[in-house]
């Protein structure tokens, strides 16, 4: 199988690369040491497993995980971690597994042995809590031809949806996304306001509403020159926060 490693300490990373190859059996792709960068080699190196460290700097393991929901053949994850207190959560997936650091030869080549690509069911499992609510992402992951971008969710000025796509527009300028308003909102509610059927803003951007000479009202996002069009229907609840 081909193994991509993914651990913020390079002794952590150093270990499991001689156990892959005492065990000479695999192929190491490659290394990350945190999650963007895990994230970019899994798109650049299509691994059949990623040994994955959950408490990482930035996006954790877990998070790495719920971006992987939208590929077509997403990698079998095997965790690895010095704490225990993410079993539960971790084993949400069936076929993912969760070693316990230091991580031992025999306890591996058993993972390895029972690692299979993850139906696309099950990842979308993983990125639900209990309840069945969403989990919040920290960032908004969108594939291009350039590879994965990732954009930090404070940097997102507003969510529209277009045609079949949700263009995201944020400080560096704008991607295109999969994920529906609906999915958006029930995971960012509390951070996005619906001003249109067709668009969510952020909150931390809002600025002022404006009304032109036809009396349709605008609102004003901080450091963004477009005004976004706020519906008859929502416009009650968009100034009812704005004078919050």
């Amino acid at each position: 199988m081909r193994i991509l490693i993914v651990d913020d300490e390079e002794l952590a990373r150093d270990r499991l690369k001689r156990i892959l190859e005492e065990q000479n059996e695999h192929e190491i792709v490659g290394e990350a040491e945190n999650g963007q960068g895990a994230l970019e080699k899994i798109e650049a190196l299509h691994p059949d497993v990623v040994l994955l460290d959950i408490r990482m700097p930035g996006i954790d393991g877990l998070e790495v995980a719920r971006h992987l929901v939208d590929m077509d053949e997403p990698p079998a994850v095997i965790f690895t971690t010095a704490y225990d207190d993410y079993a539960i959560e971790a084993f949400k997936v069936n076929a993912v597994d969760y070693l316990l650091k230091p991580v031992r030869q025999e306890q591996l080549q058993a993972a390895l042995h029972k690692a299979l690509k993850p139906h696309k069911v099950q990842w979308k499992a993983l990125n639900h809590k209990e309840d069945g609510t969403p989990k919040t992402r920290t960032h908004i992951s969108s594939r291009t031809r350039r590879g994965i971008i990732l954009v930090p969710i404070p940097e997102i000025y507003y969510f529209r949806a277009e045609h079949k796509y949700v263009t995201v527009r944020h400080s560096d300028g704008e991607v295109i996304i999969e994920d529906t308003l609906k999915e958006l909102e029930q995971e960012f509610g509390e951070r996005f306001l619906r001003i249109h059927r067709n668009c969510l803003v952020a909150r931390d951007h809002l600025q002022a509403l404006e009304k032109n000479a036809a009396g349709q009202t605008f609102i004003k996002s901080r450091n963004l020159e477009e005004r976004l069009d706020v519906s008859r229907r929502h416009l009650a609840a968009v100034r009812e926060i704005m004078s919050g």
